[in-house]
């Protein structure tokens, strides 16, 4: 195949990195397999177990022969990721560390190590995406740096590298790179791109790599294992406590240790209370958190959010929205939901509204509104505000309504001569 490429391999101990590795080395490629380790599990009283993952990655590389390295970002995962993490709590917001973690973690400073420090032609991880490009192309990528305005000069003529839907839909993890950058997204590979989960375990099984096909998929956020969120947080923030009010009647029904224990639609543990109450509002200067008596009380439902500065893939907007500013495409803000249809509208400061043809339960600030223009994966924006919920809505018209009767009803007065 005349020139060998060099290619390094996010190995995270699990099955989806360890067949990536497996089908690099076939295909020809000088793999080196690399464990990252983000979190010290050492600080804790849980059990995280990068330990055990770092070991099940190693056995593969020996099993492929490859070589094996281990990296440690616990330093820039506290600076980056999770001291921004214990900010948007503080704040009232519920952020996501997955998509945090693959910007500034996996797809920065990793992606780095891979190609200046271990000389790699290209990164690869096992993520269920694919890109517009072909294998040969992500070798030829000069690094380019980001334009310094919101849009560049449009003479400038370079086509993007496009983020698309896997194979799999199912296990499509392209909401989780909707933040990562244009020279990321030019220098990975993504061996998965064309197969289903369950062909990547059949590729497993032949291979022998028994040890990682029998363990759970790794779900939530690593550094919490199994324990109890409040606990966990409660580790890191001072309690501030506030009470519970419900939001039809404004009556106080307990207390609870700090807003930030809780998210938006979460059902409220609310002492000495009988009825399921659900989390709807958050006030973070009254400590108020304001609860509703069912899971889907209109007071959760809305239809509008606007984003901070969206972060588009491509680096530009798309040409329809720069046009009209408006433009019709797919919305999600939770990996597995499904998309739903919507209109974006841009603003002058690149951030974005987005209309949703349905009202959404639980949208949450602090969280990715993703976007998707068919397969495509457009980029993501942090939600940072809320339009009106379905409930504030009814009480306006009802309110309305009233005035209006009540003006009817009003004599009218005798006209003075």
């Amino acid at each position: 195949m005349g020139l060998v490429r060099h290619v390094v391999c996010a190995m995270s101990g699990g099955v989806d990195s360890s067949v990536a590795a497996l089908l690099l080395k076939r295909r020809g490629y000088s793999v080196t397999g690399v464990f990252m380790k983000n979190w010290d599990s050492l600080d804790e009283s849980g059990v995280c177990s990068a330990e055990k993952d770092c070991e099940d990655a190693y056995r593969v590389c020996q099993s492929l022969d490859i070589p094996f390295h281990q990296v440690s970002y616990v330093k820039e995962y506290w600076h980056e990721v999770f001291s921004n993490l214990l900010k948007e709590y503080e704040k009232g917001r519920t952020p996501n560390p997955d998509i945090l973690c693959n910007k500034h973690i996996k797809f920065n400073h990793f992606q780095k190590y891979a190609i200046n420090t271990l000389g790699a032609d290209a990164m690869a991880t096992g993520h269920y995406a694919r890109t517009s490009q072909e294998d040969e192309e992500v070798f030829q990528q000069p690094h380019s740096a980001p334009p310094p305005t919101l849009f560049r000069d449009r003479f400038e003529i370079r086509n993007p590298v496009r983020l698309y839907k896997g194979a799999d839909l199912l296990k499509d993890q392209t909401f989780f790179l909707s933040q990562i950058s244009q020279d990321a997204l030019r220098q990975t590979m993504f061996p998965l791109a064309g197969l289903t989960k369950e062909f990547v375990k059949k590729i497993a099984a032949e291979a022998g790599f028994d040890h990682v096909l029998k363990k759970k998929e790794s779900m939530g956020i690593c550094f919490i294992g199994e324990r109890n969120f409040e606990n966990f947080i409660l580790e890191y923030l001072e309690p501030k406590p506030g009470n519970f009010v419900c939001i039809e009647d404004g009556t106080v029904l307990g207390t609870h240790k700090g807003w930030f224990t809780l998210t938006l639609g979460q059902r409220a543990r609310i002492g000495g209370q009988k009825k399921a109450m659900f989390v709807v509002d958050k006030d973070v200067v009254t400590g108020d958190v304001f609860v509703a008596p069912t899971t889907n009380h209109p007071s959760l439902f809305r239809d509008t959010v606007r984003t901070d500065r969206f972060h588009w893939l491509t680096v530009d907007p798309p040409p329809e929205l720069v046009r009209t500013q408006m433009m019709e495409c797919h919305f999600h803000f939770i990996h597995q939901m499904p998309l739903i249809p919507c209109t974006v509208t841009l603003n002058m400061d690149g951030t974005v509204w987005i209309s949703l043809s349905q009202p959404v339960r639980a949208l949450t600030p602090g969280q990715f509104a993703v976007l998707y223009k068919g397969d495509e994966c457009l980029g993501s924006g942090k939600i940072i505000q809320l339009g009106p919920s379905e409930y504030t809505l009814q009480k306006g018209r009802e309110r309305l309504v009233a005035a209006a009767v009540q003006q009817k009803e009003q004599p009218t007065p005798e006209p003075t001569s």
